[in-house]
């Protein structure tokens, strides 16, 4: 390689790392530091008055168990909210992707839009009202249903994670199908497959960047979910985000709430990779979260 072209090279990489170097920064500054500050927090002490005080001990991860009732709520209602939002959410966007007229397509991504753009603690209050006692119930009290409580119980918060997340699963699985040629679904049926067949067959693996993102997308703001839980389990279904809000601003006890934090960072970052792992090894496609 000549001089010119080394120092061409040189200069490129001069380029790249400008560029990368503000997304770099801020990246370090709002990600990693962070986390480090946690981490020192999590191996520390509770002060006499709250808050952190310096030390070395594992004491406050081998007392996670304390807070089984959040881990609980949490592992179990996220994916289970993530899983209903992809059954609701992929017939709406194969709907919208495939089926509807363009005219029809707009109007109906318009609703699904709608949401956001009103306030999320107002539209989670309006379900307060939906699956309190002067709703719901109160409508099957009339038709002869009595004694029906949805209120501050895990059916409420799951139908709260559906309504405010479903968008994020419609969204990247209609972008991923409205990809999709449709000359290889004609080309299947030509072939004689059965629109099922079509659809395991075809539709889905093309289609499987979009479900990926969209389950990512969902599970992981799940696994850090306050509101719903706080307002639709109403102090009885609470998630691990609920327990670090006590830990942190009510009990004061900062390096047990920087465990809990850093033990659902780990899991989050265990699931996803296996999942990730998982999709790839069955032929899947690499797909950014982003």
């Amino acid at each position: 390689m000549t001089n010119a072209a080394i120092s061409q090279e040189r200069h490129r990489r001069c380029w790249a790392y400008a560029l990368l170097a503000p997304s770099a920064f801020w990246y370090l500054a709002l990600l990693i530091l962070p986390l480090i500050v946690v981490l020192v927090y999590s191996v520390g002490e509770r002060a006499e008055t709250g808050g952190y005080q310096a030390a070395f001990t594992f004491d406050n991860y081998l007392n996670l168990g304390a807070r089984w009732t959040a881990f609980q709520n949490t592992l179990t209602l996220a994916p289970a909210g993530t899983l209903i939002c992809l059954l609701a959410g992929y017939p709406l966007a194969y709907y919208l992707a495939v089926k509807a007229s363009p005219r029809a397509r707009l109007f109906l991504l318009i609703l699904v839009i709608v949401p956001f753009w009103t306030s999320f603690l107002i539209r989670t209050y309006a379900w307060m009202f939906i699956l309190g006692g002067r709703g719901l119930p109160q409508l099957l009290d009339y038709i002869g249903i009595e004694g029906v409580r949805f209120i501050n119980t895990p059916f409420a918060v799951l139908v709260g994670i559906v309504y405010a997340y479903l968008p994020l699963m419609v969204f990247p699985i209609f972008v991923s199908l409205e990809k999709l040629d449709k000359r290889l679904l004609e080309a299947s049926e030509d072939l004689g497959a059965a629109p099922f067949a079509t659809f395991r067959q075809v539709t889905l693996p093309l289609s499987a960047p979009g479900v990926i993102t969209g389950c990512m997308l969902v599970f992981i703001l799940l696994m850090g979910e306050y509101l719903i839980p706080q307002m639709l389990g109403g102090g009885k279904v609470f998630f691990i985000g609920n327990a670090l809000v006590d830990l942190f601003l009510q009990s004061l006890n900062w390096p047990f709430g920087s465990a809990c934090a850093m033990a659902l960072v780990a899991i989050m970052i265990v699931t996803v990779t296996l999942y990730l792992k998982a999709t790839r090894a069955k032929g899947g496609r690499d797909v950014s979260l982003v």
